[in-house]
């Protein structure tokens, strides 16, 4: 595409100042660098993946109110974590991570374990500790 022809539309990525950096011809023919703010289908697969965020970040938040999961669950989905990836910053197997999970196992866990986690997810101990979907 031609650079005067790179799209402009309204992003989320505009609210942030943020702009994509593109490829583009120039008036000779040649490939040069044009910065984007956007285009209209990138901006709706955007705004989907955010809104499919934040209904799991408040179905989490819910499961820990219900005591259904613990707080490990919600702090996941907040940082957008999967299983595989918090155990590789808390340093330990996706099963023992998952079975962290669960509400009955989170609260023996000790200060030690629980530091990962906080560590991982940028907050207190007592915050993970007492986050009860509130």
């Amino acid at each position: 595409m031609k650079k005067e022809d790179v799209p402009q539309d309204k992003s989320n990525l505009c609210a942030l100042n943020i702009k994509e950096l593109c490829y583009a011809t120039d008036e000779n023919g040649n490939y040069t660098t044009a910065l984007s703010s956007g285009w209209e289908p990138k901006t709706i697969a955007l705004e989907n993946s955010i809104l499919e965020i934040n209904e799991r970040i408040e179905q989490a938040r819910k499961d820990v109110q219900n005591d259904l999961v613990s707080p490990i669950v919600y702090f996941m989905e907040v940082h957008k974590m999967d299983w595989i990836t918090l155990a590789g910053y808390v340093g330990m197997w996706t099963w023992r991570v998952k079975r962290h999970g669960k509400p009955k196992v989170f609260r023996k866990l000790n200060d030690k374990i629980l530091a990962k986690y906080a560590e991982a997810f940028e907050i207190t101990i007592q915050e993970l500790k007492n986050y009860h979907g509130n």
